[in-house]
């Protein structure tokens, strides 16, 4: 399950770790950065809110069935996260965990026999059957995002993963995103940006955000140079983008057909 605000230090020790290659970043100067992505003043407001959170409350209006264990069997196995990862889902304790790639395990909630609800982060899950019963793919749906993924074996699990782990060592960029970044930025400033380029559940997205999106990009002003810094959580690339007015670093994959699948943008330092 993708992060919410409540693992900002994970989110910080990412970040540093994505940057590492190019420059230095202290843990400190990554919490406030973090700080500022999620929309407070700094670290200490951040902090005061995540204590003052508690547990979440965001599935309250959900309530919990119980299902036998062999309905929660036909979901266990692996499916593809757009050529970037592998969520596994896993049988623990009488309950689906569902583990992405690079991630912590998350429990999930059963609310009927083919949707589940986390409580640790808001998201759901929902399985796509067939007409036996089983899984043939998995849809999260997150931070206003429908994002689906295909079942797969768990050779090409291990294959993914694979790529995954050498990709994370390598410290090159994919081929392709740096030019797939640059037309991004230029689509997002003209308020036009290509959709066709973007896969249809970042596509939606992006319809969502585009006005905030086009007055943040524009604020900051054209591209003059882009440098990549290392490769983030889940193998997307980061770039540090030097724009006219001020720097921003963009975190953007593509899937296997080349689409745009991830793309998010934080302040430079």
């Amino acid at each position: 399950m993708m992060r919410d605000f409540r693992d900002a230090k994970a989110m910080a020790q990412t970040l540093r770790e994505a940057i590492k290659p190019k420059a230095e970043l202290t843990r400190s100067e990554s919490l406030e950065l973090i700080a500022k992505v999620l929309g407070c003043q700094n670290w200490n407001v951040l902090s005061a809110a995540v204590q003052s959170a508690g547990e979440p409350t965001r599935s309250s209006g959900r309530e919990e069935v119980r299902l036998d264990a062999a309905i929660l069997d036909r979901y266990v196995g692996f499916y593809e996260l757009a050529n970037q990862g592998v969520m596994t889902i896993s049988r623990e304790n009488g309950r689906l965990v569902s583990r992405l790639s690079g991630q912590p395990g998350v429990p999930l909630f059963a609310e009927s026999s083919t949707r589940f609800f986390a409580k640790v982060v808001d998201a759901q899950i929902s399985f796509v059957t067939d007409s036996s019963g089983e899984a043939q793919s998995l849809v999260l749906h997150q931070n206003g995002l429908v994002i689906p993924m295909p079942r797969i074996d768990a050779d090409e699990a291990r294959r993914i993963e694979q790529r995954l782990a050498e990709k994370l060592t390598s410290h090159r960029p994919s081929a392709g995103t740096e030019d797939a970044l640059r037309r991004l930025i230029d689509g997002i400033r003209s308020g036009q940006p290509c959709y066709d380029e973007m896969t249809e559940a970042l596509a939606n997205a992006t319809r969502q955000q585009l006005a905030k999106l086009h007055e943040e990009i524009g604020e900051a002003g054209a591209a003059r140079s882009v440098e990549f810094v290392g490769v983030g959580n889940g193998g997307v690339d980061v770039y540090l983008v030097q724009h006219e007015r001020r720097p921003l670093y963009w975190r953007i994959g593509l899937d296997g057909r080349g689409a745009i699948s991830t793309a998010w943008v934080a302040p430079g330092l």
